[in-house]
């Protein structure tokens, strides 16, 4: 569904570098990093909103020969609606439609009742959860493949948060639609993603299977002491305090010790040591 090979861009004292990776059809990746790691930047890149240097595809269409047709499968979703505040659903109806070949206007108005979003109400009237679920009825109506979402659960309460993670898995059932997750709340990606991408400082830093990561690294705890000069070359982010340390470590690197305690890396600590490292 997504392919995206050498993505490079330099603006503002910030450098995406070389960034490549694969999405396929009918599954959701989570495009994680801190803020300011290029998240926003690879997206705004998709929808060909950046000159950029690298190639990506689309469902097979490359985004910039092929832009119209690009836009025509994609669906982009963030943190707040970009329809103009004053429009009501129905206006936000007209005016989405005019924009999309396969536009389906029933298909709209029995999303937004099934989303609880009432025809009538502005956009200005509408709660946080409420304009995502709005983008995603515009993004559904016109039958996009490509769901693009740029932190769209910043802000959420955990009930909003629950009922997008619903929608998004109903979305891929039929395996032929896809979706790429932008967010810095780990929790929703171990709940829903099968792939993640995670970007340090504008650099790839791991792209793959999420279960494989979740199992690829592992935090090291102890004394700093004990630490070989082999063992401290293969440590990820290292953070000292007194005579104890803590570290990232792949699991493939360590061969297990009593002088040291270990645990399971989840989603929050490899991003933290990798942006430690970087």
């Amino acid at each position: 569904m997504l392919g995206i090979t050498n993505l490079c861009k330099k603006y503002n004292g910030f450098e995406l570098d070389h960034i490549s990776f694969q999405l396929p059809k009918g599954f959701i990746m989570g495009l994680v990093g801190k803020n300011g790691a290029g998240k926003s930047t690879t997206i705004k890149s998709i929808m060909n909103m950046l000159d950029f240097q690298g190639e990506i595809l689309v469902n097979g269409y490359d985004n910039i020969r092929c832009e119209k047709q690009v836009k025509q499968t994609v669906g982009v979703v963030v943190d707040q609606p970009f329809f103009p505040t004053i429009f009501t659903l129905e206006q936000v109806e007209k005016y989405a439609g005019a924009f999309y070949e396969n536009w389906d206007k029933d298909a709209y108005y029995k999303l937004l009742s099934k989303f609880g979003l009432l025809p009538k109400k502005k956009v200005s009237e509408l709660s946080r959860g409420m304009g995502v679920k709005l983008q995603l009825a515009v993004a559904l109506s016109h039958k996009a493949k490509l769901l693009l979402l740029d932190e769209p659960t910043s802000g959420l309460d955990p009930v909003a948060r629950d009922e997008l993670m619903d929608i998004l898995m109903e979305y891929i059932q039929d395996g032929e639609n896809s979706v790429l997750f932008s967010t810095h709340i780990s929790a929703d990606l171990e709940k829903i993603a099968d792939y993640v991408t995670v970007l340090s400082s504008g650099k790839l830093f791991y792209t793959g299977e999420k279960d494989i990561l979740m199992e690829k690294y592992a935090i090291i705890k102890g004394n700093y002491k004990n630490i070989s000069g082999e063992l401290e070359q293969n440590l990820i982010g290292t953070r000292k305090y007194g005579d104890s340390f803590e570290a990232m470590i792949l699991k493939e690197k360590y061969t297990s010790s009593d002088a040291f305690q270990t645990e399971n890396a989840k989603i929050d600590d490899i991003l933290i040591y990798a942006e430690r490292s970087a």
